[in-house]
């Protein structure tokens, strides 16, 4: 497990679809984005630790942080001591693929999710908490 490519499992796949087509956003790394994010403002930990990713969808990291980077690793790598996982790389890879599959269920399971304006409001609630 690693940090260059990032693998989504097959779930994650079938919710991306559904998010894509409901939001209008036609690229899955701005999605992930905002999963990642809406994940790691969930200060409990999450409760699947074990992901398999068996889809066939994958990006790099470049693709998935865009000129962000740095902050999204910084990110993870204080999730990771807040979880007190290993600042390596293969921990940093974990908290990622757990904080992005769990975003992804959050906004795949959001009832209220229904157009992009939902997802900015979802954006602005979970900043105010």
């Amino acid at each position: 497990m690693s940090l260059d490519t990032i693998r989504l499992s097959q779930t994650a796949r079938d919710q991306l679809i559904k998010l894509k087509r409901v939001t209008g956003i036609k690229n899955w790394n701005v999605l992930c984005r905002w999963s990642l994010a809406l994940s790691l403002a969930d200060l409990s930990p999450p409760l699947v630790r074990e992901i398999v990713t068996d889809s066939n969808v994958e990006m790099s990291w470049r693709t998935f942080s865009g000129s962000h980077g740095d902050i999204y690793l910084a990110l993870l790598k204080q999730r990771c001591m807040r979880d007190e996982d290993s600042l390596s790389d293969e921990g940093i890879a974990r908290t990622l693929t757990i904080h992005l599959h769990r975003g992804i269920g959050y906004l795949a399971g959001g009832r209220n999710l229904v157009k992009i304006e939902d997802l900015m409001r979802l954006a602005l609630l979970s900043r105010k908490s």
